[in-house]
């Protein structure tokens, strides 16, 4: 490459890196460190002799800072450079040579001109400017001045460390709270995010100013995974990126040799992890460590006030009183971990770590003393969830719970989860201690909550493999033999209620008996089993726990409730009683004029769309799409028919809905569009598809899922048969779904919505041909062929 290309182009520069990049013509991939290295060495070359070609030697000099100062240029980054110079008359001159090259070849340049009382300036006032003139690295020109610049900044920010630091450290929290945690989201930014590279030079940098030691090894190891991981993402995308999103995370697995994309989001979790455990001590240690002036360095050293037996708060952290020994207090750590999450206060870090040498084993059982200590960690709710996050990267969780190996680092495996499996167990807990009041054994709420996806990461159903460790560690926690058999028993059935409720009609008898039988007519299991699945949905993320789930599994719960003591079963709720009285009034209006009747009833968050139309071929599919015409998300439909005192036969429909977004949308119009829609002046199919396109545009995670299943249930609806679909969520798929069974003269009676992220379970009461309203196999091959062609019809590709 000859670096003054031609009249100073930098298109060598484009080309040479362009051949770097290229993955084909028999070329050896580079391993991204590698590249990372050959990247460097190229700018560092063409810089080095462009700033020769051009003049900068005496009183100038070059410098990078950014990536490209640490070493650490992806494929795409933008080159940070600096042209330093003290007092040269042409320096502008140098400037445009230097930088007009490469702005004409398209290269990303973020750039400066600084005399070095400008530079040490600018790093005083502006704390990303700082940042970057820490990471100084010489390129060209006169290395001395270079130097004096890089030793006037350094001892600069020494000096002014305690004016800043506050700014520093609110800089980073308000970074973490906008952007989230690298280690939990399902599409984590790698640079910015909680537990990122940024954290990583914050470590770099408050070592720089003597605060804090340099990073671990662990952090080390981390910084290189995510640096890789960067790396292979902007080789990939073919531009900056640092979001790491699903469609790329299988190639670089598996460039990475990681396994798949699971595989690459566990280690990125560790890795990110690490570094955010990092980040969150040296900042409280660097606060300790800064330089105290005038009265305040002539201060005592902080008390230590006793917080609990064998506990001070020292420095605003806890630690351990000087004579407390984890060898002959077993309930030590857990207690520790007790005061920190009722206080709020951090657990210092040497505490930690006398903690993580000394502290035994707990022998089974546990000393009633430790068992106490654990659930008055887990009772103080969001408290714990730090302290927890600290016992663990020490290594004292797994002490404790050796069974949490498995799912520690684990991610979802579906899109409606945003945390890892371990936070996720975490977070349930957190929000089970909201709702110990509501149960009469909280204790077993907490640890059920607490265990209740452990079975995850092993293979097999985690509900059955989970009901034996949670055995394992209910022994091992003391619990009693009755108690140990109803945890076990909740993490088997915790999903039994959501997935009842959501699938089923609770109104059923039979799916009431189904219930109680399953939970051998133990009300305390049912009610422990109601908290569990608020808790459980709650932790889930945004949107799962939605009042018209709520309101299912409360109205599942207490039918089943009754059943169990022997008492009636309740009436409707007081929205489904206001609906089965319009609906018989609308009824009444359609026998007099036999046109479309149809009205909105909402309550709280709740709304029901009851409608009645003269009975026809269609009427369910077309008020289904009607619904999804105007962004109303159907939970669940209730259909039959009746006749009107005229003679009329009528079909009733109830759909329990809410809007996707924004309001509920006005009934007249809704009734006008059925009624278009009935008398054919209104192609519903490409309505919907026109609103697929512009609402949802297909996207390639989309049509990576999974193919859509058909699941038959006989015995679980009384005179119907379940059909069950699971597939990809879709705008007006019960209409496509629903227009399918009608075409197979299928009687719907009812059907349920549960949306889980990207994924849907539809399920429906249907009645067939045979005795009961069985559905016989003769006929069930073709109806689920049809169901699924309608599930998988493609959608009208974005415009």
């Amino acid at each position: 490459m000859t670096p003054s290309g031609g009249s100073g182009s930098a298109e060598d520069l484009v080309r040479a890196k362009a051949v770097l990049l290229d993955q084909h013509g028999g070329r050896r991939r580079l391993a991204p460190d590698a590249l990372r290295t050959a990247l460097v060495d190229l700018h560092d070359f063409w810089l080095s002799s462009r700033a020769t070609a051009i003049g900068i030697s005496d009183r100038a000099a070059l410098v990078a800072v950014g990536a490209l100062g640490r070493r650490e240029l992806c494929p795409y980054s933008d080159l940070d450079l600096v042209l330093l110079h003290d007092g040269r008359k042409d320096v502008d001159r140098l400037a445009e040579e230097l930088w007009y090259p490469l702005w004409d070849a398209g290269v990303g340049l973020d750039h400066s001109v600084r005399t070095p009382g400008q530079a040490v300036q600018v790093a005083a006032t502006d704390l990303r400017a700082a940042y970057g003139l820490l990471e100084l690295r010489h390129i060209a020109g006169d290395p001395a001045l270079s130097e004096k610049v890089a030793q006037a900044v350094r001892q600069a920010w020494r000096a002014g460390m305690r004016s800043r630091f506050d700014e520093i450290a609110d800089s980073a929290r308000d970074r973490w709270a906008k952007v989230g945690d690298v280690a939990h989201r399902i599409e984590p930014d790698l640079k910015s995010g909680h537990g990122g590279l940024r954290d990583v030079q914050l470590l770099d940098h408050l070592a720089v100013a003597q605060l804090v030691d340099r990073p671990s090894g662990e952090v080390a190891e981390a910084r290189l995974l995510l640096l890789d991981v960067r790396t292979e993402l902007h080789r990939i995308a073919g531009r900056a990126r640092d979001v790491l999103r699903a469609q790329e995370a299988d190639e670089i697995a598996g460039v990475l040799e990681l396994g798949d994309r699971f595989d690459l989001a566990r280690a990125v979790s560790g890795a990110a992890r690490a570094v955010a455990f990092a980040a969150e001590v040296a900042l409280r240690s660097a606060r300790s460590a800064l330089p105290r002036r005038g009265l305040s360095a002539l201060r005592r050293a902080p008390v230590r006030r006793p917080l609990d037996s064998g506990v001070v708060e020292h420095a605003g952290e806890v630690a351990l009183a000087r004579d407390a020994a984890a060898s002959r207090d077993p309930a030590l750590v857990l207690r520790v971990a007790a005061v920190a999450a009722r206080t709020g206060l951090p657990i210092a870090a040497g505490t930690l770590a006398r903690l993580a040498e000394t502290a035994p084993e707990l022998r089974e059982p546990w000393p009633r003393a430790a068992l106490g200590e654990l659930l008055s960690l887990l009772g103080t709710g969001e408290g714990m969830v730090d302290v927890v996050e600290a016992l663990d990267r020490t290594g004292l969780w797994g002490r404790l719970f050796p069974e949490w190996g498995a799912v520690r680092d684990l991610p979802p495996r579906d899109r409606a989860h945003v945390w890892t499996v371990d936070r996720h167990l975490i977070e349930a807990c957190a929000r089970a201690a909201a709702l110990t009041t509501r149960v009469s054994r909280p204790d077993l709420l907490l640890v059920g909550a607490l265990l209740h996806d452990i079975g995850k990461g092993r293979g097999g159903d985690h509900s059955v493999v989970g009901e034996s460790l949670a055995v394992q560690v209910g022994r091992r926690l003391g619990f009693g033999p009755h108690d140990v058999d109803t945890l076990g028993a909740m993490v088997r059935h915790h999903l039994l209620l959501p997935h009842t409720a959501t699938r089923r009609d609770p109104e059923d008898p039979a799916t009431v008996a189904r219930i109680a039988e399953t939970l051998d007519g133990n009300p305390l299991l049912l009610d422990l089993l109601d908290a569990l699945a608020e808790a459980d949905s709650l932790a889930t993320g945004p949107g799962v726990w939605t009042p018209w789930k709520r309101a299912l599994i409360r109205d599942l719960a207490t039918r089943v409730r009754a059943r169990m003591i022997g008492e009636p079963p309740p009436g409707p709720v007081q929205l489904a009683d206001s609906a089965a009285k319009a609906a018989e009034e609308l009824v009444a209006l359609v026998g007099a004029d036999g046109g479309v009747q149809l009205r909105l009833l909402a309550e709280d968050d709740l709304a029901t769309v009851v409608s009645a139309v003269p009975d026809r071929p269609g009427v369910l599919s077309a008020a289904a799409g009607v619904l999804a015409l105007h962004s109303l998300e159907v939970h669940a439909a209730e259909v039959h028919t009746e006749t009107a005192p005229s003679g009329t036969v009528v079909a009733v429909f109830s759909f329990a809905v809410s809007p996707r977004f924004g309001g509920l949308p006005d009934p007249a119009l809704l009734r006008a569009d059925l009624v278009r829609v009935l008398d054919g002046g209104l192609e519903l199919p490409e309505a919907l598809a026109r609103k697929e396109r512009d609402y949802a545009p297909t996207s390639e995670v989309a049509e990576r899922t999974a193919p859509p299943r058909v699941l038959w249930f006989d015995d679980e609806a009384t005179g119907a048969v379940v059909l069950e679909l699971r597939g990809r969520n879709r705008i007006g798929l019960l209409h496509r779904v629903a227009a399918a069974l009608e075409g197979e003269a299928i009687d719907i009676r009812w059907a349920r919505v549960e949306t889980l992220g990207a994924s849907v379970v539809d399920s429906f009461g249907v009645a067939g041909s045979g005795a009961d309203g069985h559905v016989p196999k003769g006929d069930r091959r073709r109806i689920e062929q049809a169901v699924l062609g309608a599930a998988s019809e493609r959608r009208i590709p974005a415009r």
